[in-house]
């Protein structure tokens, strides 16, 4: 049997199974258990955040063979037909590649004939922000009368491309990133599933990675997987996806409080030498202030999205830093990555922040020497 990825293996296929996005989860579970259905539906998200996944669940509810409810069976052989792609009465439609009006009547001429197994015809339209102008017109036709057995899903990244006449008739649905904590629990839960010993952190380290796309960070814990074995320790992600450890960060920070500059340059040169360039280097500084500035107050600790273990740094290291150095150094660091890009000898840009802030004394003014 040909394995199969991560992505497609551990799809959610009910709503119960759904990592995150329950305002959009709620809202189509209410429709369904109080019969108050729309004909069109307008998912706007960035990618991989289950736009299509939660369109097929929503299609599987309406034409489950046990009946229309909030839950499909996942069993029957309405369900394993859309599951695998072949139910006839689920249209989906890449909007990217059928962009001509002569597509999109062929898909339209026949939505006013009775679904052939289920009790609604769906139509899935992926990207519909990549329709032309007259094939928007053509959908506007439909989507104003609309017969009573044809349900639309509109899917986009992009909602401001869409007519607003295509909008006015459809329910929107906002879909939100995937958070780190979620997507990090659900990774947590597929390695015991799949046999894998993670640590806490490596899976938070691929978390923030997929910044927000689920779809991306089981992607990304695939490819780990398969250069890291059963085993998934922080250091053999870190140098799997070619990322700057926050160990980095702490160690830079420690030289810059104690004003060693010389080791600072040093350690510098070691990154530049891995591959990263400075300007990577430089946000991630700026990041690293900002967490730990968010570690000096109760009421914002939450803002600090990290692994069990890396917390407990951030709030020891969030000790030794005065809250005045903090805000200075994010200053330098933003200013200096602000600059970068202009910037005619970018090392020594970044060198200059490096020695700015590791010259700052923890009232905030510049150290005499």
């Amino acid at each position: 049997m040909s394995y199969q990825v991560l992505a497609r293996k551990w799809r959610p296929q009910t709503f119960h199974e759904l990592v995150g996005q329950s305002h959009v989860k709620q809202a189509l579970v209410n429709a369904l258990t109080q019969n108050r259905l729309h004909h069109a539906y307008l998912f706007t998200g960035t990618r991989g955040v289950g736009k299509t996944t939660i369109a097929r669940i929503f299609a599987k509810s309406l034409n489950c063979d046990k009946g229309i409810s909030a839950e499909p069976c996942g069993q029957c052989s309405s369900c394993t037909d859309i599951e695998a792609g072949r139910y006839i009465d689920l249209l989906e439609i890449d909007a990217a590649s059928r962009t001509k009006v002569e597509d999109t009547r062929e898909i339209l001429d026949n939505v006013q004939y009775a679904p052939t197994r289920g009790r609604y015809k769906v139509y899935l339209i992926d990207e519909v922000h990549m329709l032309s102008k007259h094939s928007f017109n053509a959908l506007l036709k439909t989507l104003e009368e609309p017969p009573k057995h044809a349900i639309f899903i509109l899917a986009t990244t992009e909602k401001h491309k869409i007519i607003p006449t295509i909008l006015s008739r459809c329910q929107i649905f906002d879909f939100k990133r995937i958070t780190v904590k979620d997507a990090k629990e659900y990774l947590h839960y597929i390695a015991e599933n799949q046999g894998i010993e993670a640590e806490d952190d490596a899976l938070h380290i691929i978390a923030q990675k997929a910044d927000g796309a689920m779809r991306d960070a089981l992607s990304i814990f695939d490819r780990v997987v398969s250069f890291a074995g059963k085993n998934l320790s922080r250091q053999a992600v870190t140098e799997n996806l070619n990322v700057l450890d926050y160990q980095t960060y702490f160690e830079a920070t420690d030289l810059i409080l104690d004003g060693d500059i010389p080791k600072l340059l040093v350690d510098f040169n070691k990154i530049l030498s891995l591959g990263f360039d400075g300007h990577h280097f430089i946000a991630g500084l700026a990041s690293h202030f900002r967490d730990l500035l968010v570690c000096q107050n109760e009421a914002t600790i939450p803002l600090l999205e990290v692994g069990d273990e890396a917390k407990q740094k951030y709030l020891e290291q969030s000790k030794k830093a005065p809250r005045e150095f903090l805000l200075k150094g994010i200053e330098i660091a933003n200013t200096c990555d602000l600059n970068y890009r202009s910037s005619r000898n970018q090392r020594l840009l970044v060198e200059l922040s490096l020695m700015k802030l590791a010259s700052i004394t923890h009232d905030g003014e510049k150290k005499k020497r």
